[in-house]
């Protein structure tokens, strides 16, 4: 006979389970990807990958927050999404790269918005030399913007995310977490991304005892602004060691994004989902 908390040993007495409880879940796989009432930062929320997931997480229901660090367009950006999705948006300029500023950040969107569920660390800038060639200024500003800020966000939210015995964590990791591309040099950036996938791994695993969960997008080639100045010839060759054949329209990221987010994934956590044309299992 089975006790709802252990099994018996056959002798009447009953071991007690380590077992945690199943969470409750909707029988539609459609309402499990919902997020009514959930709030949402989404760092480089103004950029075309970052843009794409908060229109995604806006139009399942979530109110948004873009984090931006320079952008000019933010705030119409997050008008535009409040606009199309009847949800409340609001566009913060922040510094990843500052934990204060971080904190302050988390602090002003609970303020406004009253919670915090879900937190997308997706602001990233490239490396534009390889390891010998770059300058160490810019491999600090690399780091500094690619790695600790993806650390200090997922901080900042995990110790509201702490009290509140829930919250969700997903890096913006990359394929060149996985490989080392070419033909461009970029040390620093593989490095970084390379230590997001395995923080996002490591914290899965911290967290997980007081139901936080935590994982990450590996994109591949992705048709932004971020490669909009690389040579025709460095593109086609990118194009020519993708099974595909191509980079991806931005919008092909936004299911993984909202699945992780979801309900839909609420058993994984510690995963990377890789979405980049093939490039990497060659």
């Amino acid at each position: 006979m089975t006790a709802a908390n252990g099994t018996s040993n056959g002798n009447g007495a009953t071991r007690k389970s380590i077992r945690a409880p199943n969470p409750p879940l909707k029988d539609s796989v459609f309402d499990m990807f919902r997020l009514d009432g959930k709030t949402a930062i989404i760092t480089g929320g103004s950029g075309g990958i970052g843009y794409e997931i908060a229109r995604a997480l806006a139009e399942a229901g979530a109110n948004i927050a873009i984090w931006y660090a320079h952008s000019k367009k933010a705030h119409a950006l997050a008008e535009t999404i409040a606009s199309d999705f009847n949800v409340k948006v609001k566009a913060y300029q922040v510094a990843v790269e500052d934990y204060a500023a971080v904190e302050q950040g988390v602090a002003a969107v609970v303020d406004e918005f009253g919670r915090l569920d879900i937190m997308i660390a997706n602001a990233g800038i490239p490396t534009k030399a390889g390891g010998l060639d770059d300058l160490v200024e810019d491999w600090n500003k690399v780091r500094a913007i690619d790695f600790d800020g993806a650390y200090y966000c997922a901080r900042a939210a995990g110790l509201v995310f702490k009290k509140q015995g829930s919250g969700n964590c997903i890096f913006t990791a990359s394929m060149s977490g996985h490989a080392a591309n070419v033909p461009q040099e970029q040390s620093c950036y593989n490095a970084c991304k390379a230590g997001v996938i395995h923080l996002a791994k490591s914290l899965a695993v911290e967290w997980a005892k007081w139901g936080g969960r935590v994982n990450c997008v590996s994109p591949g080639y992705i048709d932004t602004a971020i490669s909009g100045d690389c040579p025709f010839e460095m593109k086609e060759e990118w194009f020519s060691l993708t099974p595909l054949k191509r980079d991806a329209d931005p919008r092909e990221l936004k299911a993984a994004y909202l699945y992780l987010a979801s309900d839909a994934s609420t058993y994984t956590t510690g995963a990377d989902i890789v979405v980049d044309g093939g490039y990497t299992c060659r």
